[in-house]
């Protein structure tokens, strides 16, 4: 039972106390451990007491903040409900005080919206006027003002008023003048040059014979990338060039509206491009038909000089069609009439395919063309017709480019056609005629043995 007891007591000890015992040779007695379980009781007991004096008093603390948290939010209450009221209060003060300035206003409130009105209106005219390009910083004060009193109760000044009228005086003003001066042009290149530009009131700028644009976003004077014909370039060179006499030139009523639409006409080389492969066939094919064409026609003219000639000699040659056919009556002398008709027949038979020479292929490229153009459109028209099932027709711009683009095609076509048609039917006709010449040659031939040989006979 000691035994026992003892050991109960040191578990006890281990357990409440939660101190570790020295280690010792010898053990402890039971008066010892009854000892040092009193110790560690009393211990605990006054770290116990220690925690529950500090839990009291972060307790208190804790109150005394939700006491000053809640003090707070009543202040501020109390001060929100005293803001509202002055709100109000000032909500009906200034309707008091606005109703007043309107009735002391009388006539002028209108005035001064039509006068912020003309600013708004005046400002967009100035922000894209090409004088701008000359006069700068018009647009900022008329747009600052229209904000001012657009945004504020701020009336403008007589000094403002006046300036919105010397600036609207000054732009009809310069409006029909023609101007030189001096600035920093975007060349189609990038670089920025100074250059002396002539503004031809609000409808052009132009520079070494090119027409400008002003660009007020950027507050910019940019070449145009592409230019109109050389009828207008010319004039705007002559303009610049004149020391103050009457030249002709082109200028833009609209502000650039019809000229930005003129330089985005495609001109003759890229109409051609559009035709694609089968306008360069085209091309290449009418090109052909028309040099062989004037071949034909210097050789034929040639011929039909030489067959003149022959006609007007009594010596016969045998460097023309004539010739050959007519020296068939000396190598034949003694031929009947039927004889020497067929030898003659033979000579002029042989003369016709030198004279026809490639009329064939003219006559054939002057048909092909118009089929080839027919050709190009289908298939351009086919590929129009697939970008309106892709894209839809929202954009009407690209079905109107597509069949365009489709149509240059025809128009080469019947560009190569009408000339070669045309050629052939002049090359046919030279043809024909010597031919003739020839046959009545040969016929007068006939004749004249025919009438030797009946004089024999009888």
């Amino acid at each position: 039972m000691r035994k026992l007891f003892r050991n109960t007591a040191v578990l006890l000890v281990a357990t409440f106390a939660g101190a570790t015992f020295a280690q010792e040779s010898k053990p402890l007695d039971l008066d010892a451990l009854l000892k040092q379980l009193e110790q560690g009781q009393y211990q605990q007991n006054q770290q116990n007491t220690q925690r529950e004096k500090e839990f009291v008093q972060k307790r208190a603390e804790q109150d005394q903040m939700l006491r000053d948290v809640t003090s707070q939010r009543n202040s501020e209450l109390n001060n929100s409900e005293k803001l509202e009221t002055q709100f109000e209060e000032n909500e009906f003060k200034l309707a008091d005080l606005n109703d007043a300035l309107d009735k002391r206003l009388g006539s002028l409130k209108e005035l001064f919206g039509v006068l912020q009105q003309v600013a708004g209106d005046t400002k967009n005219k100035f922000y894209n006027s090409t004088v701008s390009a000359q006069i700068s910083g018009r647009s900022e004060f008329l747009d600052e003002m229209a904000q001012s009193m657009g945004t504020s109760s701020k009336l403008a000044s007589i000094e403002e008023i006046e300036r919105v009228w010397f600036e609207i005086q000054r732009e009809m003003t310069e409006s029909g003048k023609v101007t030189k001066f001096t600035t920093d042009v975007v060349e189609a290149g990038g670089a920025k040059i100074n250059k002396e530009v002539v503004r031809v009131g609000p409808f052009a700028l132009v520079s070494d014979g090119k027409y400008l644009k002003y660009e007020g976003e950027t507050d910019t004077v940019a070449e145009l990338i592409r230019q109109p014909a050389d009828r207008y370039t010319s004039s705007a060179t002559a303009l610049q060039s004149s020391d103050g006499e009457l030249v002709s030139f082109g200028l833009d009523p609209t502000g650039g509206t019809i000229l930005g639409l003129l330089v985005q006409a495609p001109s003759l080389e890229e109409r051609i491009h559009q035709g694609d492969l089968v306008g360069y066939i085209i091309i290449a094919v009418g090109a052909v038909g028309i040099l062989v064409a004037f071949w034909r026609f210097v050789v034929l003219t040639l011929v039909g000089a030489k067959v003149n000639s022959q006609l007007k000699s009594s010596k016969i040659s045998e460097g023309n069609p004539l010739g050959r056919v007519l020296k068939v009556k000396d190598e034949h002398p003694h031929a009947d009439t039927e004889a020497l008709e067929l030898h003659l027949t033979e000579a002029i038979l042989a003369e016709v395919p030198k004279l026809g020479r490639f009329l064939t292929l003219v006559k054939m490229i002057s048909v092909v063309a118009p089929l080839g153009g027919l050709l190009g459109t289908v298939t351009g028209m086919i590929v129009t017709f697939q970008q309106i099932t892709l894209f839809g027709t929202g954009d009407p711009k690209i079905m109107a480019g597509g069949i365009s683009s489709a149509l240059i095609t025809t128009v080469l076509g019947l560009v190569v056609a009408i000339p070669t048609t045309l050629l052939y039917a002049l090359l046919s006709t030279q043809s024909k005629n010597i031919v003739a010449i020839l046959q009545e040659q040969a016929a007068g031939v006939i004749a004249e043995r025919a009438e030797i040989q009946s004089g024999t006979k009888a």
